[in-house]
């Protein structure tokens, strides 16, 4: 008679899981409360899904923030190569874009949802949507025993297999009830918090930046004073504070409580101090006979340009000649070092990847199993594990899968 494999979470890692599970003969049944697989996969990287990285296996383990050397195993059996080759023999091509990011070739996540679909229809598992689970059952011996859904009905099971994500993106399904299951079954939960998410400033002059996207800036988040680390890229502010890709990155270096840390931005990251010195120099030479208000548009954006001149207390009115020396000097720090403490993060509804989760030392790397349920066996964002942008969380998903469902 056939192992019966129960899955919860139609997720990346729960849909490849329970492929290779039924390849493995098992008798598997995938549980999913929405009305369709693949929900928060369908949104990844804008509708175009970065599903991988393709740098070396230890580059993707450098940019994973949290545990990354509990992932070894996982990563070196199922590797970024081994997803697009399986990929591939789906029928989804991929290509490889800026920062080894790895694409379908299409743009569209919905081949990679219709590929791991096609993949668990071919193995034979058994797929039920719109079906929510209550409770995990176990006997005395703490061995898995079966589920309960909502209905009340209760199914046997010799293994369980918990791929419900984390707390971000609530909207597609992903509302932290695994992780209450999996408390109440004793396992440690290590608290949930946002990660690659937006940072909340209460500045009057960042709200009158809303909407302004600067380019080519360097970012630098500091932890009571100490540089904790620095970003180049592009950010935007918001109404609320600020956001872009150097701002989610450095929002994964973050742990509560956020009013201990502030950020630093580098206007013009590309000039020394004595460059843009002299940079001043020649503008306010050219602009001899205007204020200050008027001398710095080919310095700065249009928008950004008010703030600047409240910050540097200089008035607005003063002719470019009247400037001194120091005034001028202390324009220079400003403007490669605009300063201001951070007041929180977003909500994690809104982070792209949940922090925290099933406390990685009781799981065995190399299986996926509970250290303290036999027959329980976790994949995906439920783990404490989480890295940044670039197609890593999604390669986590897959090999934690893949382990979960080659040992269940």
């Amino acid at each position: 008679m056939k192992d019966k494999v129960v899955i919860i979470g139609g997720g990346p890692s729960g849909m490849i899981a329970a492929g290779y599970a039924a390849s493995r003969n098992k008798d598997v049944h995938l549980y999913e409360k929405n009305e369709r697989l693949g929900k928060k996969l369908f949104i990844t990287g804008k509708g175009r899904c970065n599903f991988t990285n393709a740098s070396d296996i230890e580059i993707i383990i450098e940019n994973i923030k949290r545990n990354p050397y509990f992932l070894y195993s996982s990563l070196y059996s199922f590797t970024n190569t081994d997803l697009i080759n399986f990929f591939s023999n789906l029928g989804v091509k991929s290509k490889i874009e800026r920062g080894n990011r790895v694409f379908p070739e299409s743009d569209k996540s919905s081949d990679i949802i219709k590929a791991l679909c096609r993949f668990m229809e071919e193995n034979k598992a058994n797929i039920h949507l719109n079906r929510n689970i209550k409770n995990i059952l176990i006997d005395k011996e703490k061995s898995i025993k079966g589920i309960i859904l909502s209905t009340g009905e209760r199914i046997k099971a010799d293994k369980v297999i918990i791929a419900t994500g984390g707390l971000s993106y609530p909207k597609t399904g992903s509302t932290g009830e695994g992780l209450n299951m999996v408390k109440e079954l004793g396992h440690n939960i290590i608290r949930p918090f946002p990660s690659l998410v937006p940072i909340v400033v209460n500045k009057s002059w960042i709200r009158e930046l809303q909407g302004l996207s600067l380019k080519n800036v360097e970012v630098a988040l500091f932890k009571k004073n100490v540089l904790v680390k620095k970003e180049f890229g592009e950010m935007i502010f918001t109404h609320y504070g600020i956001s872009g890709p150097t701002i989610l990155k450095l929002s994964a270096d973050m742990i509560p409580p956020y009013n201990q840390y502030s950020i630093s931005i580098n206007l013009k990251p590309a000039l020394t101090e004595g460059q843009l010195d002299l940079r001043l120099q020649r503008d306010f030479a050219k602009n001899i006979r205007r204020q200050f208000k008027n001398s710095l548009k080919d310095l700065l954006p249009s928008k950004l340009i008010p703030v600047i001149i409240n910050l540097s207390n200089i008035n607005e009115n003063k002719f470019v000649h009247q400037i001194t020396k120091e005034e001028r000097l202390n324009l220079v720090k400003l403007i490669q070092n605009l300063y201001f403490t951070v007041d929180d993060l977003r909500p994690i509804e809104e982070a792209i990847i949940t922090s925290g989760g099933v406390d990685t030392r009781e799981i065995n790397p190399s299986t996926m199993e509970s250290k303290i349920i036999k027959g329980l066996f976790f994949a995906g964002e439920i783990i404490d594990v989480d890295a940044l942008t670039g197609g890593y969380n999604l390669q986590i998903a897959f090999s934690t899968g893949y382990i979960a469902g080659m040992n269940c």
